[in-house]
């Protein structure tokens, strides 16, 4: 059963999907990053000098209406913090983006070599080995053809 683990950890499918999730993470980190440190400040700055991240509603205000998110949650003042998603629905938005972006280029690559122009190919007559077909001399065995 070891072997067994080992040989399906050493297959290359696994190690470039654990690579693709390590690169994921730290992608989504960089995101969230440009997220809340420079797209919603001018964001919040248009629309009026707000703070997406500490916006929330307070469900009891029985306890009065806390000034910050920070002070409702010291208080235990129940609140949905809708703020917060909505940075992670743009950070969401950019990744989908970028991985758009990334798929479409990859497949247009993938695209532009399938679509190359295959040269014909003979064998060669002395040495069995595969020429192009226009070619008047084996470059492995320099017969003249």
């Amino acid at each position: 059963m070891l072997n067994e683990f080992k040989a399906f950890i050493s297959r290359g499918n696994v190690l470039d999907l654990a690579v693709g999730v390590i690169i994921g993470a730290a992608f989504g980190r960089v995101v969230s990053a440009l997220v809340e440190g420079i797209l919603m400040p001018p964001l919040g700055m248009l629309l009026g000098r707000v703070d997406f991240s500490s916006l929330f509603v307070v469900l009891d205000r029985s306890k009065g209406v806390p000034e910050s998110l920070a002070k409702a949650k010291e208080a235990a003042v129940p609140v949905i913090a809708y703020g917060q998603f909505v940075n992670e629905i743009i950070g969401f938005v950019i990744v989908a983006l970028a991985v758009f972006i990334i798929v479409k280029q990859a497949s247009r690559l993938k695209r532009e070599e399938a679509t190359a122009p295959v040269t014909p190919m003979k064998e060669c007559a002395f040495c069995a080995s595969s020429i192009p077909a226009k070619a008047t001399r084996c470059p492995n065995c320099t017969s003249a053809l």
